[in-house]
């Protein structure tokens, strides 16, 4: 006799809220552990993605371009400095204020940590098609703007 737990679903199980916390869950796990496997982490990733999106900035802006708050930003910025992966130079503007670059190992670093993030992608989205992989994104994308969108906005 089959065991009605296994072809059962609890009533929670179905709520795409439920659903999309618990892929949360596993997308995270697998980035965490493939960044760890390269001594990063997704604070390192995003940085560096940011400096090279939009090119060398203060920390306090390199926090609002990269979406990291600032007390976490500073631990972020030393980590990656003491690894040789980004530097800071005097701002010429602002002598109080340094400007944060990638160095070669920096961009170097990126690179490895796109790679580690494309097959984490792809382990993630493995029973999907590519149509489908498309269209979770998009419906993904559209609820992500929908509730970032500051209040009151229609």
């Amino acid at each position: 006799m089959e065991d009605p737990s296994e072809t059962t679903r609890a009533r929670w199980e179905a709520l795409p809220s439920w659903l999309l916390t618990q892929t949360a869950g596993h997308a995270h796990r697998l980035v965490a552990d493939a960044f760890a496997s390269v001594r990063a982490r997704g604070y390192h990733y995003r940085l560096l993605a940011a400096l090279e999106d939009f090119g060398p900035a203060s920390q306090a802006e390199l926090g609002r371009r990269s979406g990291i708050y600032v007390s976490d930003m500073v631990t972020a910025v030393n980590e990656l400095a003491g690894q040789g992966l980004v530097r800071r130079d005097p701002d010429p503007s602002d002598r109080r204020r340094n400007i944060i670059s990638p160095t070669a190992a920096g961009v170097r670093q990126l690179r490895r940590l796109e790679k580690q993030l494309a097959a984490c992608q792809e382990d993630l989205l493995a029973p999907l098609s590519p149509e489908e992989r498309q269209r979770l994104t998009g419906l993904l994308s559209t609820l992500l703007d929908h509730h970032n969108r500051p209040t009151g906005s229609a």
